[in-house]
């Protein structure tokens, strides 16, 4: 992809390897750059046994400390949590280059984080999706979108 557009993934203390591989997998489908992640609960058991097509030899998976200093220059930090203020993602135009951050299974973003964050953005749905498939919501909107982000440019 010779564009400007760009993204990249933070998942913020995953829970299971299962939801990590399946995020890498979406990673591999809409051409996510890289996928950053933070805490110890999936270092202990890491054996990609979702991510079916491998992505992970293709796509970095990288275990940091802080997600806010690995923010890729030129993009916006965008929190995807369900919280007052959050703006609904049918109407939400996507930055041009976005590292879209990801809380856990089993619990939220912490404020610290979202304060940090540019944006923060829902998925309005009746109920809690898992992890894969809010990542998978998110970069599927991205790309329906197309020429609809702030630049116009073709994904």
């Amino acid at each position: 992809m010779g564009n400007k557009r760009y993204s990249c993934i933070g998942l913020y203390n995953p829970k299971s390897p299962e939801n990590v591989g399946a995020v890498m997998r979406a990673a591999g489908c809409y051409g996510v750059a890289s996928v950053f992640y933070t805490g110890k609960r999936y270092e202990r058991a890491r054996d990609f046994v979702t991510d079916t097509k491998r992505v992970h030899l293709d796509i970095p998976l990288i275990g940091i400390d802080d997600l806010q200093k690995v923010i890729p220059l030129g993009c916006t930090p965008v929190a995807v949590e369900l919280v007052d203020g959050a703006r609904p993602l049918p109407t939400y135009t996507h930055p041009d280059r976005a590292f879209y951050i990801f809380g856990p299974e089993d619990g939220s973003l912490d404020k610290s984080i979202r304060d940090w964050c540019e944006e923060v953005i829902y998925i309005p749905t009746e109920g809690c999706m898992n992890l894969a498939a809010t990542v998978n919501v998110v970069l599927y909107d991205r790309l329906a979108k197309g020429n609809n982000t702030r630049t116009g440019a073709k994904y």
